[in-house]
This record gives C-alpha cells, structure tokens and sequence, in this order.
C-alpha cells in the first residue's frame, strides 16, 4: 500500500513518540519498578514489581486500569477480592480504596490513570533531571 502523507521531521517525531524503556525507572514502592510516561490528561506506568510484594490499601483521585501483561496478582477493591492473569484488565473509579497482593510469578502490567497523579508525574521530573 503507497503512503501519501509525508513521515513526520525528527522534531515532530520527538514531541509525540516515548519509547517507553529509555525513560528511566521509576521505583514506586520497595520491589516495584516503573516507566512512566504522562501527557495532559492520561499517565501510563509500564510497571514490574517483584513477586510476593504488597501494595496496601489506599485511594487516588484517577481512576486507573490495571492490565496484566504477565504474572498474576489478587487485587482487592472495596474489601473484595480480585484474582488477576495475562490478559486481564482490572477497572478501578477514582477515589475507591484498592490493595494488590503480588504472587509467587511477580507482575508485569501497564497501568493507566486518568487524571495524570501528580505524585506519579512528581517522580518521572525527578528521574527526568537526574
């Protein structure tokens, strides 16, 4: 199939595409690691945590998706359980209280919060200038 739009210069290529490895880790918790790259109304984490590791309770204004890409996890949201696997995707309004318990396989997920947090947004400045 012929192209008809021009390939955008490496300056408008820059402002609009993250290759999300090369942005530095960011550790959230002890035994959790993340990419994250945010824009105006979105923030993405491209997290790794290790296995066993627990998140515990707690609320943000963004709502969130959990994606799990690989390993496995038992959310709970509002006191209920969740078990979590590849390909599942958790779905968490804002302001609702969520704990994740990590298994023995650890975790790989994409997370997405939407209004960007700011604490997450905090940490990616700071890698940045690091």
């Amino acid at each position: 199939m012929e192209k008809k739009e021009p390939y955008a210069s490496q300056e408008e290529f820059s402002k609009r595409v993250v290759h999300y490895p090369d942005v530095p880790l960011v550790e959230l918790a002890p035994g959790s690691n993340s990419h994250l790259v945010s824009a105006v109304n979105i923030t993405l984490s491209f997290i790794t945590v290790e296995p066993n590791t627990y998140f515990p309770p707690h609320h943000h204004k963004a709502e969130q998706l959990i994606i799990v890409i690989d390993g496995a996890c038992d959310a709970t949201v509002e006191g209920k359980l969740y078990p979590l696997k590849k390909g599942d995707v958790l779905i968490i309004p804002s302001n609702v209280e969520h704990a994740v318990y990590i298994s023995d396989k650890g975790l790989k997920a994409i997370e997405v919060f939407s209004p960007p947090r700011e604490d997450l947004v905090a940490k990616l400045k700071k890698a940045l200038s690091s």
